[in-house]
């Protein structure tokens, strides 16, 4: 379609109903060529975006891939890489179960060597090691939260089977098991506590078989961290009015376990100074997927030389600003660990958020009267604030001066999304990662991605790098690395067409 004027202004002897007046030609081409414009702006600015997300996923993984292993198993940082970046990468944890999810094949045990762990250089904090003497700790009790669906792992990770319930490191132990061993030895099945929700209740007790039926609370419905956790401290203050809790999430990797304990030991030191206290993890490369934690002054408390304040809390940043971040030596990742007295916990609720808080205190109060609980449940639930405990008291306690940290060096991944996952899987130079039977995997100069054999069919793949490929018997994903985060749209998209069953 063509238009008879082009010009700036209207053509000569043109006839108008005024002498102001334009012709209806002369706009419209205006109006058109204003789209026209207006449209190309917006494609370059889609392409603009779409390129500095894959940039932004191709400077995390050049700085990810930039430490390498010398033949002892100790890690050292290329020669691109600044000085600031020498902490091991996260390994896997020692697990030992079967999935019964992956795959209808024998999957393979892997054998690996155990991984030296030493001090961060990230500030000058971490690296005093806290002695830990009994491993027990009087008056602790653990709460694992075991909420959420995994979206992004999807479909490995279901609904009715999340990724908790998941040995997504061939050891033989899912991911709640994992956290179970590794914190037992603190608090012992007496004093460790799961929240979870009705439909995972089940699984949760067939895998976790000495966990005490009191002692594994139920929530009607997901309301995020600040309920699960809050609902967890107001019973267990009811049982013990000196109770300090520790609340470390069942999806969790954690390699180091005398690390880890090390550093859980030191943050109760810390809590029963009145602290709400979070455990920082050295990071091993800048995450886009994580939040940040700022260290502040150390607070100089004798059973606790690692422990400093928390200055602030913040969002996940792009890579630059995390490498930034990183390079100044002064921040951690954040892992969502707090330990706190349960009175403590309550009272920062109350402060902040007082109507979850009496919402809770209701709650527990008849908790462990099954007929009164239940109703209790059902009329106060559904009206509680679904909000994450670092919003709901965590960022603003820290404002006032109420946040501590201690800053870890065990190796941690929340196994976000598959490129994670990836990271934790062994392989061959220039292989995909397979979780699963590897015999069901041929490549053809293909390097990179991870790919999971989870219907039993033979997996091909040629001249392909970076793909993520996960194929269960009722679906199939495909989506790269730098896209992985991405998943849960997915997820979105087929609730929306129809396809809950998969799900």
């Amino acid at each position: 379609m063509s238009y008879p004027y082009s010009s700036a202004a209207p053509p000569a002897g043109q006839v108008s109903s005024s002498e102001n007046a334009l012709p209806v030609e002369y706009m419209f081409t205006q109006i058109m060529g204003a789209v026209q414009k207006s449209q190309a702006e917006i494609s370059d600015l889609r392409q603009e975006c779409a390129d500095l997300r894959l940039a932004n996923a191709s400077l995390e993984r050049q700085i990810r891939e930039g430490f390498q292993q010398n033949g002892n198993g100790n890690y050292y940082a290329s020669s691109r890489i600044g000085s600031g970046f020498v902490t091991p990468v996260p390994g896997s944890p020692q697990l030992r179960a079967k999935s019964p999810f992956l795959s209808p094949h024998s999957i393979p045990s892997l054998v690996t060597t155990p991984t030296s762990h030493f001090p961060s250089p990230l500030g000058d904090n971490a690296v005093t090691p806290f002695q830990l003497g009994v491993r027990d700790i009087p008056g602790f009790y653990v709460v694992i939260p075991a909420g959420g669906a995994g979206t992004r792992l999807w479909p490995l990770s279901r609904e009715e089977h999340p990724k908790f319930l998941l040995d997504l490191t061939l050891k033989g132990r899912s991911l709640i098991q994992a956290t179970w061993d590794r914190l037992l030895p603190l608090s012992s099945p007496l004093r460790t506590t799961v929240v979870a929700g009705p439909g995972h209740v089940k699984s949760i007790r067939e895998q976790l078989p000495d966990l005490l039926a009191h002692n594994l609370i139920c929530e009607p419905g997901p309301k995020d961290s600040m309920a699960a956790i809050g609902l967890a401290a107001a019973v267990l203050a009811k049982r013990d009015s000196n109770a300090v809790i520790g609340s470390f999430a069942a999806d969790h990797m954690i390699s180091g376990d005398d690390a880890f304990l090390s550093a859980v030991a030191e943050a109760v030191e810390v809590a029963k100074k009145d602290y709400l206290v979070t455990i920082g993890i050295a990071p091993s490369h800048p995450s886009t997927g994580f939040g940040y934690i700022r260290l502040g002054n150390k607070l100089g408390i004798k059973e606790a030389p690692n422990a400093r304040l928390v200055s602030s809390f913040k969002e996940k940043p792009d890579a630059r600003t995390a490498a930034a971040y990183i390079g100044t030596g002064n921040y951690r990742w954040n892992a969502g660990m707090f330990v706190t007295k349960a009175t403590v916990l309550l009272d920062l609720l109350k402060e902040y958020k007082p109507e979850l808080h009496d919402g809770l205190q209701k709650i527990a109060a008849v908790w462990h009267d099954e007929a009164l609980r239940q109703t209790a449940l059902n009329e106060i639930w559904p009206e509680l604030e679904k909000i994450p405990i670092d919003n709901a008291v965590a960022e603003p306690a820290a404002a006032e001066g109420k946040v501590a940290v201690v800053p870890a060096t065990f190796g941690w991944d929340d196994v976000g999304d598959f490129s994670s996952l990836a990271d934790l899987l062994p392989a061959e130079s220039n292989q995909p990662r397979v979780l699963g039977d590897s015999s069901l995997v041929l490549t053809e100069q293909v390097a990179g991605g991870i790919v999971v054999p989870g219907s039993g069919r033979l997996i091909t793949c040629l001249g392909v790098d970076d793909l993520v490929i996960v194929d269960m018997p009722d679906t199939l994903l495909v989506t790269t690395r730098a896209r992985s985060q991405e998943v849960k749209r997915l997820v979105k998209k087929c609730r929306d067409a129809g396809w809950k069953q998969l799900l």
